[in-house]
């Protein structure tokens, strides 16, 4: 594409603000020279193509190129040295790179979008931005059969509405917009509606015309479809979704595209079938995993918007030091920040558009938290310890030999069929029932292998005949592994509750009849099915991304009595919602990431070849030596059980527990908090620890990351870092002490009016309401208030009516109190 090869070009149009006759020899042209115009099919310039030779930067010839595109009156621009190319909408901002050329009938519908991130920016988003196009009728067991595909959000037969932290996530990123970002990342807990949220933004994009087109890109089969439906009863009659499939033009027709990264991959067809032009905002789901591997050259191959969405960013430049590489190869670097989640959305500092982790959604009761059961045979007890389990076996020469066998190899070098079968009876034994029909409650087991799935499988079915005899007839337990035939429909039916069949015990109640969904690289990310119960570890993990992610299957909350046609005995399920899951652990994984794993560690970078990576945990060919089967018995070690609270657990407190470490370290807040200098620390702390790229540390995200049902203060959190105080007091143990120091100081005679006082002195100190309506003296606003009413105050004594809100205000920090 040098000039020496381009032919002359006339351009001659009554409309253009000036004639260009271009000969062969373009430097001695008075005005220049445009290297191509490529015209529409009107003949009015379309694209300015400004080439270089290949030993020059494309970018040398942008603002030469610019000058040219205004003086032909063209919005875009093609810079290119024949290798590396650009693509410039003079509109919208920086020349992009592209690794083709885009067709004239897609650059032309890229035109008919004129940005405007202003009209984004004042678009007004409440709570019923997004509703439902139809409503379901699920009040007949008809009724629900006719819909066995359905997003879990509009199983509820009721209106869908944005919670109030899917609102800030997409304000949030109005707010990255008007700051000139075109990329975003929502880092948001499992279970926390990232595809409504999606769909929220999608509507925000095409109904102010930023976007005429969005590509929904997935990684896996049944989130395709997932997907899909979504969007069509949330964004219906307004736009229309489409599944891409090959060899179909539907998708020039919608305004929302669904697809996998595979699809598009597959015989390179998003290079031979798409242009760079065609898609306005690319959405990835589960973007730590969009970027690696040939999947990257997907989601950078298209031009505009890109949001990424994801519970498990992989932050690969964390504590990276470029002066100091662990390797001696001088791309790791540039390696780490084409991994790097925040990297790849424009979020510097390790900091995402928005952000929602499991505390926050367990906090504020949108989430429930693990019961964790610890359970450990003999034989895993030792595959555990630091020796392993040391077998003596005969070799093929005589020999008697010793071989220690590790947690990593169970199932891959190391059998043991007793084992299984105490897992799955200890599995059996210990699950939590439905609330409603008394069976095993749906549960998800994941397995080392496909085989150790089919093992599995096997032997659950043998015991579900022994529990429930004539109940089952071997579709208890379902292997759903890529081996098995239509594996992507029964994750949908078993989320649908109509896998090989329903109302097994209960005709009325609709659940799965099949209990146990037995995988192996499935039903990880992205999967959606909140009446999941129990969840068995029957593998060992060591990647924390793998674990969230497998945790995160069970913390959607979920009503059970949704599923019930039988009115008359709904009053009978004593306990119809789910407020936690079991999580099944029998290789101390819980242990490993609270205890063992090394979070400050740099993480290695993934091997360019060689091992097939499942699940994120790279998998090497099996040794053919050295294989061992243990034919002996097991029996069950230990099994504990601990209920997680709103502290989470260590892999969800990270955040904090880096802060911590930062403040220990520092030697000017160990001496002055030594000295008793409270201002001093504080100072030092806000001018010198807060908002630093390093982490970008601040209060309220600490507050939130600590758990506590209250504001806590700088000083409370530097004092539990240093030792000075055991833990956080929760909201109500303040309450207490506050009311303890008044009884003392006021010492009131009444006795028999302590529980009104003390009641009056909470709801002052907790409601802004009831203060509001104390202090204004509007008595009568409290016959309707839910927190402290006029009986409520009618039974406080006169003199403590004016007394408690004095001593209040004097005495009482009304800050530590707020949520």
């Amino acid at each position: 594409m040098c000039k020496s090869t381009t032919k002359a070009i006339e351009i001659q149009h009554p409309n253009l603000p000036e004639v260009f006759a271009l000969g062969d020899n373009f430097e001695k042209t008075k005005t220049g020279f445009i290297d191509f115009l490529l015209l529409d099919a009107k003949n009015f310039p379309l694209i300015v193509l400004e080439a270089k030779s290949e030993d020059k930067n494309p970018l040398v010839g942008k603002e030469q190129a610019r000058k040219y595109a205004k003086s032909q009156n063209c919005r875009f621009v093609i810079l290119s040295n024949g290798n590396l190319h650009y693509f410039w909408d003079l509109e919208r901002g920086n020349p992009y790179i592209i690794t083709s050329f885009p067709m004239p009938d897609s650059v032309i519908g890229y035109q008919q979008v004129k940005p405007n991130p202003q009209r984004l920016i004042e678009e007004q988003i409440g709570n019923d931005y997004i509703v439902l196009t139809q409503r379901p009728n699920y009040q007949s067991e008809a009724a629900w059969k006719n819909e066995t595909e359905r997003p879990d959000f509009i199983r509820a037969n009721k209106l869908c509405f944005l919670r109030p932290y899917q609102l800030k996530a997409i304000h949030a990123l109005k707010q990255a917009v008007n700051e000139g970002k075109d990329r975003f990342l929502f880092e948001m807990a499992t279970g926390t509606g990232k595809t409504l949220t999606a769909a929220a933004v999608i509507k925000l994009f095409l109904r102010s015309s930023n976007a005429r087109r969005v590509l929904f890109l997935v990684d896996r089969l049944e989130l395709e479809e997932q997907a899909k439906k979504a969007f069509v009863a949330l964004l219906t009659p307004d736009f229309t979704t489409v599944i891409y499939k090959e060899n179909r033009d539907d998708w020039r027709r919608a305004e929302i595209v669904v697809t996998t990264v595979q699809s598009l991959l597959f015989n390179n067809k998003y290079q031979r079938l798409l242009s760079p032009t065609d898609f306005d905002l690319v959405i990835s789901d589960e973007a730590h995993r969009s970027i690696g591997g040939n999947a990257r050259a997907v989601f950078d191959y298209f031009i505009g918007y890109k949001l990424g969405l994801t519970a498990t960013p992989r932050d690969y430049l964390r504590r990276f030091v470029n002066t100091n590489p662990s390797t001696r190869d001088p791309r790791e670097a540039e390696r780490r920040l084409l991994l790097d989640t925040y990297r790849t959305f424009g979020c510097e500092n390790s900091q995402p558009t928005f952000r929602y982790s499991l505390l926050d959604g367990v906090k504020e009761e949108f989430l429930v938290n693990p019961t964790i059961v610890d359970a450990r045979t003999e034989i895993t007890t030792e595959l555990l310890s630091e020796q392993g389990f040391v077998a003596s076996f005969v070799d093929d020469t005589g020999e008697n030999k010793l071989e220690t066998y590790k947690q990593r190899e169970f199932e891959k070098r190391f059998f043991a069929e007793a084992t299984n079968q105490i897992l799955c009876k200890t599995f059996m034994e210990n699950a939590l029932r439905d609330p409603v029909s008394g069976e095993i409650g749906k549960s998800i087991i994941f397995a080392v292998s496909q085989n150790h799935a089919a093992k599995l499988t096997h032997i659950l079915n043998q015991i579900a005949d022994r529990m429930f005899p004539g109940k089952y007839q071997s579709d208890f337990a379902v292997q759903v592994t890529y081996q098995i035939p239509d594996a992507q429909l029964f994750t949908i039916n078993f989320a649908n509750n109509n896998l090989l069949g329903s109302a097994n015990f209960l005709p009325v109640y609709k659940t799965s009849k099949a209990r146990i969904c037995v995988t192996f690289g499935m039903m990880t990310t992205g999967y959606d099915c909140t009446d999941i119960l129990n969840l068995g570890l029957f593998r060992p993990i060591f990647s924390p991304t793998d674990f969230i992610q497998i945790k995160g299957r069970g913390t959607r909350k979920h009503n059970f009595l949704e599923q019930l046609f039988d009115d008359s005995l709904k009053d009978s399920i004593k306990k119809p919602l789910k407020t936690t899951f079991k999580l099944f652990d029998f290789f101390a994984n819980c242990e490993y990431f609270e205890e063992k794993f090394n979070y400050d560690e740099v993480i290695k970078l993934p091997r360019p070849q060689g091992k097939v990576c499942n699940i994120g945990t790279c998998v090497g060919p099996t040794v053919a030596s050295g294989i061992y089967e243990h034919l002996g018995a097991d029996i069950l070690s230990i099994i504990k059980e601990e209920i997680i609270d709103y502290g989470g657990m260590k892999i969800d407190r990270m955040f904090f527990e880096n802060f911590e470490e930062a403040v220990r370290d520092n030697k000017t807040i160990a001496s002055a908090i030594k000295a008793g200098q409270w201002d001093r620390v504080i100072d030092y702390v806000n001018r010198e620890v807060f908002d630093k790229p390093e982490e970008y540390y601040t209060l309220d995200k600490l507050r939130k990351a600590a758990a506590v049902d209250r504001r806590l203060t700088l000083r409370e959190i530097l004092e539990k870092i240093f030792g000075l105080i055991p833990r956080f007091k929760s909201k109500d143990e303040l309450l207490e002490e506050e009311f303890a120091k008044f009884v003392a100081d006021t010492k009131p005679t009444e006795s028999e009016a302590i529980t009104a006082i003390k009641t009056y002195f909470k709801a002052y100190v907790t409601s802004n309401q009831v203060r509001h309506i104390i202090d204004t003296r509007n008595f009568t606003d409290l016959a309707t208030n839910p927190v402290f009413s006029t009986r409520d105050f009618k039974a406080v004594p006169a003199k403590y009516r004016t007394l408690i809100p004095e001593y209040i205000n004097d005495y009482v920090s009304l800050n530590q109190f707020a949520a």
